[in-house]
C-alpha cells in the first residue's frame, strides 16, 4: 500500500517496533534471541522437530519430575516446576538432531553410563529425538546409540532399555542461553504471494556459487573439500557458525602465508592476512577476498528476507587450478575432477535445505527451497520462499575434455562421445541440475573460451597442451558494435615483439603447426579464439535444448555464442538463452539483440547500486517492445573466485542505517499490501563487527538486503520496479524452455 503522510509514519513506526518485539523473542529466521520468550505463547512440541532453536525444561514422563543440574556436570530430576529446572536451548544438527545447550553454554553429552557435559560440539553431544506418541519423546546418544533415562535417584543416564524410564516431555521456559549464530538483522516478516496464478514479485539472482567451500560436509556426509580446498569456510555446518566460519589456518596456513589467492591468482607471496573468521570477521569476508566463504546460509537468508525469489546457484570448478591449488593448501589428494565435483556441490545443496528445514521445525519448512520446474518455483515464492535452481558451470562438462598432441600431428584427443553425453545429461538431470554452462575457462572437446584474462591461457596449456589459437576480433572487438567489449588484448607475448609482419608469420606458423608452444599475439589487437563450435558442441547444445535445460551462453568464444543463438532461434518457438554474469568473451550488439528477441535475458555481473542502474539504461535501446517493462536481475557471481562489488564511489548518496523495504515513494503498485521489513545495519554482537555497505561493498552475501537499497537511491521506483520484476521474467523465461 503506498500511502504517504503523517499517520503512516505513526503507523509504521508501531509495526517496526512491534516487529522488533517479535524478533526479539524468537522469530523464525533469528532464533538465537528465542530464550527470552515467554512460554505461555507457545505450546507443547508436536513433532520430533518442533524443538528447534527454542528454549524447554526438561521433564520425565515416569516421575514428572524437571531435568536440574546436580553441581557436579551431571542432571537429575530434581526440580517440582519449569521454573527452577534448567533451561535447556535446543539447537538442530539435522533434521530430529539436536544439541542441548544449558545456561552455562555446556552441552549434553555422552560420559559413559551418565550423561555429562562438554564445553565443545562433537558426535557425544548429538542427540536423536523420536516421538513415540503424542507429546513424549525419547532421545538417543548419536555416539552410542543407547537412550537417555530416568536412573537411580533420579539421575540422568545413558542406557540400552527401553522402558518409561526413557520417555520425556518438552515444556516450553525460559531464560536459555541461546547457541551462536549470525543474525540477519531484519525486523519484520517477508512477504509471500498474492496467488499462484499471479506473477511473482521479487529479484532473481541468477549466478552463484554457493556450495563452495573448503570441506562441503555438514558432519556427518564427507564429500569434499571443493575446489582442492582453496575456497576456506561453509556455508553452513551442523554445528553452527562458530565451526562453519572457523579459522583458516589449518587450511591457508598461520597468517595466512600458505593462501592461494595470493600464491595462485595475485602472485604476491608472503601476503598474509587474520585467519580468524566469526565472530571478528576481521580480515574475512571482504568484497576483494575470492578465497574465503561469503554464502554462509544465514547471509543468504538476509538476502531472502528482502525479496530475493530466485537464486541459480552452480557446481563449478577450474580442473587445473584445482590440481594446484590443492598442494598450495596441503590436500593433495582432493577431487578435482569438474563432474565429479560440480554434482557433488549439488548434492551439498540438498544437504543444506535439509538444515534449514531442521532449523525452521521440519521437513519442508524451511525457506530454501531447491525447485525443478517453473511451475514448483512459482509455488514455491507464493509461499514466500526462495526457489533455488541448481546448475553445472566448468569447462569440462561431461568430462569432455580435450588434450592437443604436439604439433597437431595426431589431432586432438577427447573425453567424452556422444553416448558418454547422453548418460550424464541424464544423470544430472534426475539429481535435479536445471542450468548448464555448456564453455568456460578453457577449451574443450566441445569449442572455444571466451577470451577475457590471460592467466587463464597458462592455466589452458596446463590442462590441453595446447596455448589460444587466434583471430583479430570483428569490428575491433569493441565500440559501439558491441554489448560487451569481445576477446582481450594478450600481453604475454615477448618483450619487442607483437605488430610487425614477422609476429603475424610467427602466429600463422604456430596456429597450425606448434599448438603447444608459446604464440606471440600480437599487442594492440583485441584477439578472439580461432577454436570454434565442434560437432560435439553441436550436439551438446541439440541434447541440452531437446531436455529442456537453461543455457547460459557466458564463457563461449564470440563465433560459438553466435552459433548458440543461431541454433536457439531456428527452434519453433525461438529457444531462450541467458547472458547471467558479463558474457566473458564478448556479446555483440546484434547477438544481445537476438537473445532478447528470442525470450532470453541478460543480467550484469556483480554490480553495485550505480552500475545496476548504468545497465538498465544500457538495455532499454535494444529490449523489445513487445515483452513490457524491462526486468532486471544481477549475477553477483559470489564463491565464484572473483571479487565482489566494492565499496560505493565518492559522492554516491549514502545508505543510511536503519532502511524500510516495500513502503515509501520508490514503491511503486506492485508492494501495495506488503508489508514493510525494516533492514538494520549488519552487525556481529560478540566482536562489534559491522558491514556497511558504502563502506565495504558487498562483502558477503547479506549485503544483497543493503545492495536495494544502493538501487533505490541511484534510480529510485524505475529502477525498483525493473528489479523485482526480475525473478518473474526468470521464470517466465524458463517456462519457454519447458512449454514446447
Amino acid at each position: 500500500m503506498n500511502i504517504s503522510g503523517f499517520s503512516t509514519r505513526i503507523a509504521m513506526a508501531a509495526l517496526l517496533v512491534a516487529t522488533s518485539a517479535l524478533v526479539a523473542c524468537g522469530n523464525s529466521s533469528d532464533g538465537a534471541a528465542a530464550g527470552s520468550e515467554n512460554p505461555q505463547t507457545r505450546l507443547a512440541p508436536k513433532t520430533k522437530y518442533a524443538m528447534a532453536n527454542n528454549c524447554f525444561a526438561l521433564q520425565s514422563v515416569a516421575s514428572n519430575a524437571y531435568a536440574a543440574s546436580n553441581g557436579s556436570g551431571g542432571y537429575a530430576f530434581s526440580a517440582s516446576s519449569p521454573a527452577n529446572a534448567e533451561a535447556f536451548y535446543m539447537k538442530p544438527t539435522a533434521l530430529g538432531e539436536y544439541l542441548i545447550q544449558a545456561k552455562n553454554k555446556t552441552l549434553l553429552s555422552n560420559a559413559g553410563a551418565a550423561i555429562g557435559s562438554a564445553m565443545k560440539p562433537s558426535n557425544a553431544t548429538v542427540w536423536s529425538v523420536d516421538m513415540p506418541r503424542a507429546g513424549v519423546f525419547t532421545l538417543s546418544n548419536s555416539d552410542t546409540d543407547k537412550r537417555m533415562q530416568l536412573g537411580e535417584q533420579n539421575a540422568l543416564i545413558l542406557s540400552s532399555s527401553s522402558d518409561k524410564a526413557g520417555e520425556f516431555r518438552f515444556v516450553p521456559t525460559t531464560d536459555c542461553t541461546p547457541y551462536p549464530e549470525i543474525s540477519t538483522d531484519i525486523v519484520g516478516k517477508t512477504y509471500v504471494g498474492r496467488g499462484i496464478d499471479k506473477p511473482v514479485i521479487g529479484f532473481a539472482e541468477v549466478h552463484t556459487h554457493m556450495a563452495m567451500g573448503h570441506e562441503m560436509s555438514d558432519g556427518k556426509h564427507i564429500v569434499g573439500p571443493s575446489a582442492g580446498g582453496v575456497m576456506y569456510g561453509q556455508m553452513f555446518h551442523r554445528f553452527g557458525v562458530p565451526h562453519a566460519m572457523a579459522d583458516c589456518a589449518d587450511w591457508h596456513g598461520p597468517q595466512g602465508i600458505r593462501d592461494p589467492e595470493a600464491l595462485i591468482l595475485d602472485m604476491t607471496p608472503l601476503t598474509m592476512h587474520d585467519t580468524k573468521g566469526w565472530p571478528t570477521f576481521i580480515d574475512w569476508p571482504k568484497a576483494d577476498s575470492q578465497l574465503h566463504q561469503a554464502m554462509y546460509y544465514k547471509w543468504v537468508e538476509r538476502a531472502w528476507q528482502a525479496g530475493m525469489r530466485i537464486m541459480v546457484t552452480e557446481g563449478t570448478n577450474i580442473a587445473a587450478l584445482c590440481e594446484v591449488g590443492r598442494l598450495a593448501v596441503l590436500r593433495p589428494g582432493a577431487e578435482c575432477n569438474d563432474m565429479r565435483l560440480g554434482i557433488s556441490q549439488v548434492k551439498y545443496l540438498f544437504q543444506l535445505q535439509d538444515y534449514v528445514d531442521a532449523q525452521e521445525g521440519g521437513p519442508g519448512l524451511g525457506w530454501f527451497r531447491i525447485v525443478k520446474t517453473p511451475q514448483e518455483a512459482r509455488r514455491v515464492i507464493n509461499d514466500g520462499k526462495l526457489a533455488v535452481v541448481a546448475g553445472l558451470e566448468f569447462a569440462n562438462v561431461f568430462d569432455c575434455t580435450v588434450h592437443f598432441t604436439p604439433g597437431g600431428l595426431l589431432g586432438e584427443v577427447r573425453g567424452c562421445t556422444k553416448e558418454s553425453i547422453d548418460r550424464q545429461i541424464d544423470e544430472v538431470w534426475d539429481l535435479g541440475v536445471r542450468e548448464i554452462f555448456p564453455y568456460h575457462d578453457i577449451n574443450s572437446a566441445l569449442g572455444g573460451t571466451g577470451l577475457f584474462q590471460d592467466i587463464l591461457n597458462i592455466v589452458g596449456f596446463y590442462a590441453t597442451g595446447g596455448f589460444w589459437q587466434t583471430y583479430d576480433c570483428p569490428d575491433g572487438g569493441e565500440g559501439d558494435k558491441y554489448f560487451y567489449n569481445a576477446g582481450a588484448k594478450i600481453t604475454i607475448t615477448p618483450p619487442g615483439l607483437g605488430n610487425d609482419p614477422l609476429t603475424s608469420l610467427i602466429l600463422g606458423a604456430t596456429s597450425s603447426v606448434l599448438p603447444g608452444t608459446l604464440p606471440l599475439y600480437p599487442s594492440d589487437r583485441r584477439q578472439c579464439n580461432a577454436r570454434g563450435m565442434t560437432d560435439l558442441g553441436e550436439y551438446v547444445m541439440k541434447r541440452l535444448m531437446a531436455k529442456g535445460f537453461i543455457i547460459d551462453i557466458d564463457h563461449a568464444e564470440l563465433s560459438i555464442k553466435g552459433k548458440m543463438l543461431e541454433m536457439a532461434n531456428a527452434q519453433t518457438p525461438k529457444y531462450p538463452l541467458i547472458s547471467a554474469h558479463g558474457a566473458q568473451g564478448g556479446l555483440s550488439l546484434q547477438q544481445a539483440k537476438d537473445l532478447l528477441a528470442g525470450g532470453g535475458l541478460i543480467y550484469p555481473m556483480k554490480p553495485n547500486g550505480k552500475g545496476h542502474v548504468d545497465f538498465l539504461n544500457k538495455l532499454k535501446p535494444i529490449w523489445p517492445a513487445d515483452r513490457g517493462p524491462i526486468p532486471l536481475g544481477y549475477g553477483m557471481d559470489a564463491n565464484g573466485i572473483t571479487d565482489r562489488a566494492g565499496p560505493r564511489g565518492a559522492g554516491s548518496k549514502p545508505v543510511q542505517y536503519p532502511f524500510t523495504l516495500f513502503q515509501g515513494e520508490d514503491w511503486g503498485p506492485q508492494f501495495d499490501g506488503i508489508a514493510p521489513v525494516q533492514v538494520n545495519l549488519q552487525t556481529q554482537p560478540e566482536s562489534g563487527k559491522t558491514w556497511p555497505i558504502d563502506e565495504v561493498g558487498t562483502a558477503h552475501y547479506g549485503m544483497m538486503a543493503d545492495y536495494v537499497e544502493e538501487v533505490r537511491l541511484e534510480g529510485g521506483k524505475e529502477a525498483i520496479d525493473a528489479l523485482y520484476r526480475s525473478a518473474e521474467a526468470y521464470i517466465q523465461m524458463w517456462e519457454q524452455t519447458v512449454n514446447r
